[in-house]
């Protein structure tokens, strides 16, 4: 089969695109892993709920912080090795996980090593892909990567509940460990840096048009920081995604199977109902990536934090409504769950430009993790102290409706900011 550089005809960035996918479908499948394990770890070890939520926590921050720096590596290193190295991290990492016994274990192998590991091949990944191997439909493109946590959250969490209800949560541990070294021969061998080196340029550009540019592999995540740290359109970017990492990965992602539990349903039933959210936020995150092609950026992300706030702001009341009120949940939830991820980066290249957005995008996630690292953590310990998550719940919806308003100023009569020199090159 022919390849080529028209649209018409096979793209290697297809191969690319799918590989990338199933690296962070295997990614997803992992950060979906805590949400099985914290009821089965509190019985089984005698850990409090807030000392589970801790280590979670630890996970989600340090998976967020270290997505810059992923970037700047991948511009020096190559995105195949950053990948096989990361996976190598985490499946050897989880393996371990089976073998703690004391809780400051559980912060270091799932809390340290695990958070560092799934952050090398995270949203940033995705991000840098797109940006190489595309010059048309990168919304879309994106949206499908994005949608691989849904996609990871829908294969994997009704197996891994199954596996810990009738072989132990070992079982799950090792099964996720294995699955993803499975996948390190695969990047390996078919991955490639970017089209030139297939012979191609990006999908969708023209013959004579060169492929999209990458940051220079001489400015440092800290120097990129250093720049774009100085604008307004940075810090709202990180204030709304801080809100989303609080309201989706921190909060549902971590804390809805044991909700569901506290409530009287079964584990094995509570993770179908995160699959089926998974299936709708499949829907709505390649939606989303398709519209952000087409309409403003800033006015879809209003309507989605607009949306996913009232979502929360239901929750604490459908359980009493049982499966069919949680179901209800799922479905309009679902359909918004990472839903802001394509506008985002593409609100970001419109600000910080292609050659530097890899980075600026990974300093945005980590705003993001931070969020989803304290709604992990205060959401346990508001589990422990007050007996249950209503408060948790409410509090996030009451934020999303705060982030309708950051997102709407966001590139409004601002000039893209320009790489400075690169004298710091030398730090």
């Amino acid at each position: 089969m022919r390849l080529s550089s028209g649209k018409r005809s096979f793209h290697y960035a297809w191969i690319v695109a799918a590989l990338t996918f199933l690296v962070l479908l295997i990614g997803a499948g992992v950060r979906a892993t805590p949400s099985v394990l914290i009821v089965p770890l509190e019985r089984d070890l005698h850990w409090s709920r807030a000392t589970i939520s801790f280590a979670i926590s630890v996970n989600l921050l340090l998976y967020g912080l270290i997505g810059p720096f992923a970037a700047e590596l991948m511009n020096r290193f190559g995105v195949r090795r950053v990948i096989a190295g990361s996976l190598v991290v985490v499946s050897s990492a989880v393996a371990l996980t089976t073998r703690m016994s004391a809780s400051w274990q559980l912060v270091l192998l799932w809390g340290v090593l695990v958070g560092c590991g799934t952050g090398m091949t995270a949203l940033v990944l995705g991000a840098t892909v797109v940006n190489r191997w595309f010059a048309a439909q990168r919304g879309v493109v994106m949206g499908v990567l994005t949608a691989s946590t849904a996609t990871g959250q829908l294969i994997f969490l009704p197996i891994l509940a199954a596996l810990v209800e009738r072989h132990g949560w070992r079982s799950a541990a090792l099964t996720i460990a294995g699955c993803a070294a499975a996948v390190i021969p695969f990047a390996l061998l078919f991955i490639r840096e970017r089209p030139d080196e297939v012979g191609l340029t990006a999908y969708g550009a023209q013959a004579d048009e060169s492929s999209p540019a990458v940051a220079p592999a001489t400015e440092s995540a800290v120097s990129v920081l250093r720049s774009v740290a100085r604008t307004r359109d940075f810090w709202l970017l990180s204030a709304s995604f801080f809100i989303c990492g609080a309201s989706t990965n921190g909060l549902i992602g971590t804390h809805l199977i044991p909700a569901c539990m506290d409530h009287g349903i079964p584990e094995v039933k509570a993770a179908g109902l995160l699959a089926m959210m998974g299936i709708f936020d499949l829907i709505g995150t390649t939606s989303s990536g398709w519209l952000s092609d087409r309409f403003d950026n800033r006015y879809l992300l209003a309507w989605y934090y607009g949306l996913r706030g009232l979502s929360l702001l239901y929750l604490p009341f459908s359980f009493d409504i049982r499966f069919a009120g949680l179901s209800l949940f799922a479905v309009f939830y679902g359909l918004d769950w990472v839903a802001t991820v394509p506008p985002t980066v593409r609100l970001t290249a419109n600000a910080f430009g292609k050659e530097r957005s890899s980075i600026v995008f990974g300093w945005i996630v980590a705003g993001h993790q931070l969020g989803a690292a304290m709604a992990a953590f205060a959401a346990g310990a508001i589990r422990t102290y007050l007996g249950n998550y209503t408060s948790a719940f409410l509090f996030a919806g009451l934020l999303c409706a705060m982030a309708t308003l950051l997102v709407l100023p966001i590139c409004r009569g601002a000039k893209k900011l320009e790489p400075e020199p690169l004298l710091a090159s030398a730090e």
